[in-house]
């Protein structure tokens, strides 16, 4: 599953489960779909409260199996240190040229983690750079075409669009579970923090029917977008 080729999709997150949390409907979507689905992981998660490095690595390579992508990688950026600075853009722009992604799913800004923020400019600016023919960075130029970005722990403004995740919501659920050192689990021998709370968990499930609501299925995931999304009649018709 490390073995990198180009993707449809490139879903990156800060931290090992970010983007399943955040996402992790869409992409079990897109992979039902048939296209091919990467996740990159920006750290390793070493600060986080509970789990080691090791554990975190386990739970990422189960979670990304039980969603069925192709294959995740994981850049080794500092946690709590991401910048948008010109080091870091380089190995994140070197990423974006060996999956070659069309489409590039990343953290939204002024999200709860300072990481997601510094993530959300890093990811845009990386992208940029990638697409350059002159800038100093291995391979050929690549840029991905469409770039959406998701929230973490909750949504503070409109979404651009939301995305039926009715049919793999368990999905989700199930690559959430995978996050045991994480994620809500009673077993579990270590300190309590905010994601490992019973209500945490439990607000996933209700966040995802409430944008499911606003559209008439059962659950939904919220997308945001910098600019207009095409879209080719009305929908409802």
């Amino acid at each position: 599953m490390n073995e990198k080729s180009p993707c449809d999709v490139l879903a990156v997150g800060a931290h090992p489960d970010d983007v399943e949390v955040g996402v992790g409907g869409i992409v079990a979507k897109l992979v039902k779909q048939g296209r091919r689905v990467a996740i990159l992981d920006l750290t390793q998660g070493e600060l986080g409260t509970r789990g080691t490095i090791e554990e975190r690595h386990a739970e990422a390579q189960s979670a990304a199996a039980i969603l069925g992508v192709a294959q995740r990688v994981n850049a080794k950026l500092y946690d709590g240190s991401l910048a948008n600075v010109r080091p870091m853009q380089a190995i994140v722009a070197h990423f974006i040229r060996e999956l070659r992604p069309r489409i590039l799913i990343c953290p939204m800004h002024t999200d709860r983690h300072p990481d997601h923020d510094a993530a959300h400019n890093l990811l845009r600016d990386a992208n940029y750079f990638a697409g350059l023919q002159k800038i100093d960075i291995a391979l050929g130029p690549h840029r991905a075409s469409h770039v959406y970005y998701y929230r973490v722990y909750g949504e503070s403004t409109p979404p651009s669009a939301l995305i039926d995740i009715s049919d793999v919501f368990e999905t989700k659920l199930a690559a959430l579970r995978a996050y045991k050192s994480q994620l809500f689990n009673p077993q579990y021998e270590g300190a309590a923090t905010f994601v490992s709370s019973e209500a945490f968990w439990n607000s996933i499930r209700v966040r995802a029917e409430y944008w499911g609501a606003r559209i008439g299925v059962k659950y939904a995931e919220p997308i945001y977008s910098d600019a207009p999304i095409a879209l080719t009649t009305l929908p409802g018709l």
